[in-house]
């Protein structure tokens, strides 16, 4: 469960916020496995070896550049994610300062764009997409709505080792934005593999569904 910042960009006020926790089904047993997480809003389970991969918001006003949404593997409980002090895994705050910010800070898996929203991620486990599909993340990033040029507004894979190294972000389902004149007409917001192997997106602007499936 995501316990997010109560902020765009603060100190926390009390320790427990902009944390992941974990609860038993009865809500008893709270544990907090990971800090300095900003904002998730999507994670799942790698299929191999089972570790949980997360979203995460970046903050906003330092710029149209910087800081990255991130992508992040949790191989262990108790690790940090940096926030309020560092971002991207090595990108000190320039407001919120302290001394070796993003010192022991757990570095990304994969940079997923500037204020690009990172929301729901999920890894295929399916046979109907082709084989280069099987195993890899795929992110909907919301996109932007206080950067001079817009980004995300689509879909995209994430192709990576299951110790997330050498992670490549590749287009997979685009077109819900015009590029000429920065219009939008769709936010993909999550995601959810059926029995099939197809897959469903939710559209948050049109408050739509879509399914992409596959066959030659």
């Amino acid at each position: 469960m995501p316990f997010g910042a109560p902020c765009n960009i603060c100190e926390l006020p009390t320790p427990e916020y902009a944390q992941i926790r974990r609860y038993n089904p009865d809500g008893s047993g709270m544990e907090v496995v990971a800090t300095g997480v900003r904002n998730t809003v999507g994670f799942d389970w790698h299929p191999t070896t089972k570790e949980l991969w997360f979203s995460n918001h970046g903050r906003d006003w330092m710029g149209d550049d910087m800081p990255n949404d991130t992508l992040h593997r949790m191989q262990k409980v108790g690790l940090n994610y940096g926030f309020p002090y560092c971002h991207e895994g090595k990108l000190p705050d320039t407001d919120v300062k302290k001394a070796n910010a993003c010192a022991g800070v757990e570095q990304p898996v994969a940079l997923m764009g500037p204020h690009a929203a990172s929301m729901g991620v999920m890894f295929y486990t399916g046979t109907m997409f082709p084989p280069e599909y099987r195993g890899a993340l795929f992110n909907a990033r919301k996109g932007s709505w206080n950067r001079t040029t817009k980004t995300g507004f689509d879909v995209v894979v994430v192709k990576a080792g299951a110790d997330g190294r050498n992670a490549k972000v590749e287009p997979f389902m685009t077109g819900f934005m015009n590029p000429a004149d920065q219009s939008f007409w769709g936010r993909p917001a999550y995601l959810a593999q059926m029995k099939d192997g197809s897959v469903l997106v939710s559209d948050e602007q049109l408050g739509a569904i879509y399914r992409i499936s596959y066959s030659r």
